[in-house]
């Protein structure tokens, strides 16, 4: 039994992550990936082996065979960037059935990001604590006058499901969802990435300590051939076969940059950065968990 299990890691200021349950293991993944060699076919060395060559070429069906669920609490707008993940199964908390939850997600003064200059949907750095006092007063008050209007409602007899509909997507909310390895690590991929969102990325980054626990030679070869990969387009290719050559040849052309080539093979600005930072090592990131602020909550047997 993973000690993983039914531990709730605390997630921003009032949410969670627990893993609630598990199916399958490396060993189960590789019997599934077995079972089309069929008799009499040459056998893969081992495990590990096998493991790694199935993701490192994108065999990635046996990986379905495993399963993790999971038992979260976070903001609405987190939820929300989570259910487009459509391959996962959801059961999300019923505002509907019960009133919602009393909790609204705040930000410290210190913690207001600025808007991204080069990425229209991302952070930059921090606003100034001073500037940011008075942004979570007012945050504070917004939220302290919405809870008062959703009250009132309820206490004059609106129904539940109507009476929410001015609440903040920062109200907390809770689910419990269930994924198979191969998608997870697609959501992974993109949740762990430094260009997702930072909220989000705390919450990917304790699921992925938990299957690092759980699938840890699917894992190290997702690390080592999803997460910190990169892939080259046609274009990229190209950029490379010139640098290449001016390495090779130890050329100097006169008047002639890597963006004057960019440019005569229709790769743009941005393209070339991505380029350039697809060639650069990957900074090591360590999913290891801390357990030392986690609580265990074991449900009774039925």
């Amino acid at each position: 039994m993973t000690k993983t299990l039914n531990h709730y890691f605390p997630v921003l200021d009032d949410g969670f992550c627990a893993l609630k349950g598990f199916m399958g293991n490396d060993d189960e993944i590789e019997q599934a990936a077995r079972v089309s060699y069929g008799k009499g076919t040459r056998k893969t060395s081992d495990t590990r082996n096998l493991l790694r060559f199935l993701l490192r070429h994108h065999h990635t069906t046996p990986f379905e065979m495993g399963e993790v669920k999971f038992h979260i609490r976070a903001p609405i707008y987190v939820i929300r960037q989570w259910h487009r993940h459509r391959t996962w199964s959801y059961n999300e908390y019923s505002g509907r059935y019960s009133e919602m939850i009393d909790s609204m997600e705040k930000t410290h003064a210190d913690k207001w990001r600025e808007q991204s200059g080069s990425n229209k949907q991302g952070s930059g750095g921090f606003l100034d604590p001073f500037q940011g006092q008075h942004l979570s007063e007012s945050e504070a008050f917004l939220h302290g006058d919405m809870t008062k209007v959703y009250q009132d409602r309820l206490t004059q007899g609106v129904a539940k499901e109507q009476a929410r509909k001015d609440l903040p997507v920062s109200n907390y909310t809770e689910m419990y969802a269930k994924v198979d390895l191969k998608n997870l690590f697609g959501f992974l991929r993109l949740r762990c990435d430094s260009q997702a969102q930072w909220e989000i990325r705390q919450y990917a980054n304790i699921m992925a300590g938990a299957v690092q626990e759980l699938f840890p030679i699917s894992f190290e070869a997702w690390y080592d051939y999803h997460y910190t990969a990169s892939s080259f387009t046609r274009l990229d290719k190209l950029m490379l076969e010139f640098y290449m050559k001016e390495i090779s040849e130890t050329l100097h052309r006169e008047n002639h940059s890597y963006e004057d080539y960019a440019k005569e093979i229709g790769m743009g600005k941005r393209e070339l950065t991505e380029f350039w930072n697809k060639i650069l090592p990957v900074e090591d990131q360590d999913f290891s968990l801390d357990f030392s602020k986690t609580y265990e909550i074991k449900e009774d047997a039925e």
